[in-house]
């Protein structure tokens, strides 16, 4: 495949990046109390792997998140949510997204949150992509209950897409993933940005 220098600038180099868990997260943003009060968080992403191929749109992603490692800045509130009212940390210790092809800009997946599995399109952004190296941004909109999540369904705000941020945890809401890439063997990630490499 030939590239222009333009895309050259924007294109990963192809193989395998593994996403480093100590500077990756996966943050998110809803609303409770009838949709009055903001609450913004993060989860941990454990471990992870990203193939890019040739057709891009047989790239692949695998994610594992650490349902117990949701810090919204509110220990009380986060022991709720990590309970078998909500997520069920202790049954369901690892939330999993998988997406084993490309739409575009879109990772066509899976998410799998305790016991449900559902659908997932999540809009990537490529960006700082250098000698063995990348940055990925994506975001999405999520309804927690339609993952079994149902709990006070009357204190939930049911999220609603802003900038680049997903929504959604605690009750609803939109969750920001942020990956930075390196060169196809080992990964790290630096703060937001996720590094593979």
């Amino acid at each position: 495949m030939e590239t222009t220098p333009a895309q050259a600038a924007t294109t990963p180099r192809l193989g395998r990046y593994d996403i480093d868990p100590a500077a990756s997260a996966l943050r998110f943003r809803t609303r409770h109390l009838f949709g009055l009060a903001p609450v913004r968080g993060r989860f941990q992403i454990r471990a992870g792997t990203v193939d890019v191929t040739e057709p891009a749109s047989e790239s692949r992603v695998s994610v594992e998140i650490d349902t117990a490692s949701l810090n919204s800045r509110n220990p009380a509130r986060d022991a709720t949510v990590r309970s078998a009212r909500f997520l069920d940390a202790s049954r369901y210790p690892v939330m999993v997204f998988v997406a084993e092809k490309m739409d575009g800009q879109d990772l066509l997946g899976t998410l799998t949150v305790g016991a449900v599995a559902r659908p997932v399109r999540l809009p990537v952004e490529v960006s700082d992509v250098s000698a063995g190296a990348f940055t990925a941004r994506g975001s999405v909109r999520l309804d927690r209950t339609e993952f079994g999540v149902t709990a006070s369904p009357g204190g939930a705000d049911r999220g609603q897409r802003h900038g680049g941020e997903r929504r959604g945890a605690e009750r609803r809401g939109s969750d920001e993933h942020c990956l930075s890439a390196h060169d196809g063997r080992l990964a790290r990630v630096r703060g937001y940005r996720g590094s593979l490499r």
